[in-house]
């Protein structure tokens, strides 16, 4: 997959904080997948960060900082993720729906944003999940690896499709 193939098949309902817009991005990736499980259950799988180390094995040393015990609202965690540690803070948060995240280098400014939208289609749930980096970090990863992100992102999908329909 290409950042260009991506941009072209991004979804035009997810909701970009300023600064974030995809057409100017230095790198971009989009994923959708129906995953056969009501949201609900597909949300409550995002939402318990903590567990992804468990089922999503790009993601490690999860941490929430503000005491919850899952994502919600302006919520800030921890992890390394793609091998990077970062912090993250979500920014846009409806429950079953949606939910957006900021994340950095801890102490910098927000270089991406990670964004979940779940819609029901019948028994199942179509899941879009949208990433805008920005900046030198971004730019160096488009010419390395353009499609790494993309790839992350297809596992993360596919592992989180796995656990949802497991129960």
């Amino acid at each position: 997959m290409t950042m260009k193939t991506d941009l072209a098949n991004r979804s035009p309902e997810i909701h970009w904080p300023e600064g974030f817009d995809p057409s100017q991005a230095d790198l971009f990736s989009h994923n959708e997948l129906v995953i056969h499980a009501p949201c609900e259950r597909v949300w409550s799988k995002i939402i318990d960060a903590t567990q992804w180390p468990t089922w999503y094995p790009n993601s490690k040393d999860v941490r929430i900082l503000n005491g919850t015990s899952v994502l919600t609202r302006e919520t800030i965690f921890r992890w390394t993720t793609f091998g990077l540690p970062l912090e993250s803070k979500v920014n846009e948060f409806v429950p079953d729906s949606r939910i957006g995240w900021y994340g950095y280098a801890p102490g910098a400014a927000p270089t991406f944003y990670h964004t979940w939208y779940l819609t029901p289609e019948g028994n199942s749930c179509r899941v879009v999940t949208d990433e805008v980096g920005k900046g030198p970090d971004a730019a160096h990863l488009r010419q390395t690896d353009e499609g790494l992100m993309h790839r992350g992102h297809d596992l993360w999908l596919a592992t989180l499709k796995w656990m949802a329909e497991a129960h």
